[in-house]
């Protein structure tokens, strides 16, 4: 295939599309800039690491292969990668010559949040098509186990562009009439946007439930999440589905990790809470800021979320430029790979503590931190009701109360 040379970047918030600068690759090398017209705008995309100027911008080659994390974060991640290789290989396309400025031009105006690329390389699919839950979360395994099926096209359309490792499709859901169709950037009248998630290989058959039970917990703990719902397939299985932040209708919000605005790469990070936490308080301009990620680092060291890294927490903007943090998503009962919380608590992954969540709050003066971090722990002393409630297995029930931080 012919290499993308220039992509324009635009960011879109409803029907207008704002151009607001270029990337263009020479050799090795990708090179980055405002448009003046942006400029005048005020509009910082990634106030940290790509402030609005006049010059030429080049990002490091790590962690991003020579790509701003602003622009990194439109990339699929995990399993939305995963299809798009296969998709590739599918068509005798070689993903060793495949350019980060290709993979932009993939993404094209189907990305989370707000950014938009082109040229955009069109897939050629038909623009909605229905589809049966059983039959994608079947066609999930065999994509992993490298089995070519024959809804590989379908898939790449569905969840193509979507972050995370666990294989997920972006759909249009109607909570009236409960339809769903394909998700594309205009959905029809009383549709919303939604992602729903299919459990991996390693996964347990109750892992929908279980993430399910999470977000209930979550929203009693004072943490904002978006709606989260259990899809069920024909086959009584059922599957997790949330409601997507970076969407208010068909209008939409620019979304920015907290791996891509600190160009962490979220797999080797060395990154604290407290980080996080300047991060958040630069972005809102208010002192909240800083309780929200407590509350937040106190779900995850007392619920047993280890797979806590910067790319699984987010901030979003709004068309005026308004920052904030993004409602929580990913809080589930899971171990890293090697066993530690992924982001640190006062310099602890191994074994975080309360002791470990005040150091934290007294660094940055956060004075109802101990009520905080007593009404999240409260809420998972309750971790028996809400898995009763969203029928998680016993075994699974049982396996988790042994190792979130309970009462005895």
């Amino acid at each position: 295939m012919e290499h993308i040379k220039k992509i324009i970047v635009s960011i879109q918030f409803n029907e207008n599309e704002i151009e607001l600068g270029e990337l263009v690759s020479e050799g090795r090398a990708i090179y980055f800039k405002y448009y003046t017209s942006f400029i005048g705008s005020g509009l910082e995309i990634s106030p940290l690491k790509l402030k609005l100027n006049t010059g030429i911008n080049k990002a490091e080659a790590i962690p991003f292969e020579g790509l701003f994390g602003v622009f990194a974060d439109s990339l699929p991640d995990g399993w939305g990668q995963l299809l798009l290789d296969r998709a590739l290989r599918a068509k005798g396309i070689d993903i060793r010559d495949i350019t980060m400025l290709d993979r932009l031009a993939f993404v094209g105006s189907k990305g989370m949040g707000a950014l938009t690329y082109k040229p955009e390389i069109e897939d050629g699919i038909h623009k909605y098509f229905e589809f049966e839950l059983d039959k994608i979360a079947n066609a999930t395994q065999q994509i992993i186990s490298g089995t070519s099926i024959e809804i590989l096209d379908e898939l790449y359309i569905l969840g193509g562009s979507s972050g995370g490792a666990r294989p997920k499709i972006l759909v249009g859901y109607n909570p009236k009439t409960a339809h769903i169709i394909v998700a594309e950037n205009d959905l029809p009248v009383g549709y919303e946007h939604w992602i729903i998630k299919f459990p991996s290989s390693t996964d347990s058959p109750d892992i929908a439930n279980i993430e399910y039970a999470y977000s209930k917990m979550a929203i009693d703990a004072g943490i904002e999440m978006s709606e989260c719902k259990l899809f069920n397939g024909k086959s009584g299985r059922v599957y997790f589905g949330t409601k997507r932040f970076d969407r208010i209708g068909n209008n939409r919000l620019h979304m920015h990790s907290a791996a891509g605005i600190m160009h962490d790469n979220f797999r080797l990070s060395n990154l604290d809470y407290g980080n996080i936490m300047d991060c958040a308080f630069i972005l809102e301009r208010d002192v909240r800021a800083y309780e929200k990620i407590l509350r937040l680092a106190a779900f995850n060291v007392f619920a047993h979320n280890r797979d806590d890294h910067s790319k699984n927490i987010s901030f979003l903007m709004d068309e005026n430029g308004n920052w904030k943090v993004a409602p929580a998503y990913d809080l589930t009962f899971s171990s890293s790979g090697h066993g530690m919380h992924s982001t640190m608590v006062s310099g602890e992954s191994a074994n975080p503590t309360k002791e470990h969540l005040m150091e934290l709050a007294n660094y940055f003066k956060i004075k109802n931190a101990s009520a905080i971090i007593d009404q999240v722990q409260e809420v998972i002393y309750n971790w028996k009701a809400y898995a009763k409630k969203s029928n998680v297995t016993n075994e699974s029930k049982k396996r988790i109360q042994k190792l979130i931080r309970n009462k005895s």
